[in-house]
């Protein structure tokens, strides 16, 4: 009778018998968070528009170490743009470079306030309408009602009759720019609250505020990180224009501000550099805030990128 053969080889008590190979444990594998970085550093419009934010951002911090606050008069009027004077003087001498740079502190601040603020109010309008669906008809029609205003003659119309000033602006601006953010969320809670998870979750509590903020609230965060940008580059245009239309603070300077003293002065036909300089930084932040949404927004849906 023949033996049989032990293909797993001998098990007697001196044998070695060679344990199984562990299951391999996904331990290095990337974080949603480091994917997202990984994704986005390689996409060089990207990583430019973020190098130009993060250099806007430090000539508004230290922008009393670049120069002075541009005050007072100074002696060479209508200067063009030389070593003394890198960006030229405007109508009364005053320094344009100065302007600019005190200008960006003025500006990123209105954008960050305003859009921080239109933020908070669209996504809390946005998810309490997705997640009480009695809400929704009522929210949903004060969203299509805010979006269907002449934003801009709307905004005219508060400034002048609340009066000028960084406050005001701010509320302005963030008043008639929450119905976009709130529209966007909106479409996105609507899909998180039918998943099951959140179905799930309703068996454990009662308490529907604990599930925005566990489930709903956290799902909705890269749109939010998105709306934030756009909603910033807008609020620069929107101060700007009213700046320009004379309803900005008198008492800062911003870069609506510098066209409104060109053209109160008559000088922007004439003098190239008064309206120059600044709308190169409206470009540069409105520019950069729109590629950098767009290159995060790539990141985070990688299918999307390979398609576009």
């Amino acid at each position: 009778m023949s033996a049989t053969t032990n293909s797993a080889g001998p098990t007697g008590p001196g044998a070695t018998n060679p344990l199984p190979s562990a299951e391999p444990v996904a331990t290095d594998q990337p974080t949603a968070r480091r994917a997202t970085w990984v994704a986005f550093r390689r996409q060089p419009l990207g990583m430019l528009a973020l190098g130009v934010m993060i250099a806007l951002v430090v000539v508004a911090v230290i922008a009393p170490l670049l120069a002075e606050y541009p005050s007072g008069y100074g002696s060479d009027q209508l200067a063009r743009p030389s070593a003394a004077h890198p960006f030229g003087t405007d109508a009364l001498g005053r320094d344009v470079l100065a302007q600019v740079v005190w200008g960006t502190r003025q500006s990123l601040l209105v954008a960050a306030a305003a859009s921080a603020l239109a933020i908070v109010i669209g996504a809390l309008v946005a998810v309490l309408a997705a997640y009480f669906r009695r809400l929704d008809a009522l929210l949903s029609t004060v969203i299509d009602l805010m979006l269907s205003l002449p934003v801009l003659p709307l905004m005219i119309l508060v400034a002048a009759l609340v009066g000028p000033s960084t406050t005001t602006i701010i509320i302005v601006i963030a008043a008639f720019s929450w119905p976009e953010v709130a529209r966007v969320v909106r479409s996105q809670a609507l899909t998180v609250v039918n998943l099951p998870y959140v179905d799930a979750s309703r068996l454990m509590t009662t308490s529907p505020w604990w599930i925005i903020g566990r489930h709903i609230l956290p799902a909705v965060t890269p749109v939010i990180a998105v709306s934030v940008v756009l909603t910033a580059s807008r609020a620069v245009l929107s101060a700007a224009g009213l700046a320009f239309l004379g309803l900005g603070d008198p008492n800062t300077w911003s870069w609506g501000r510098i066209l409104y003293e060109a053209q109160l002065s008559g000088a922007m036909s004439s003098a190239w550099w008064l309206t120059f300089f600044p709308s190169l930084g409206i470009l540069a932040l409105v520019l950069s805030a729109t590629l950098l949404a767009t290159a995060y927004n790539d990141a985070r849906n990688p299918r999307r990128g390979a398609r576009s």
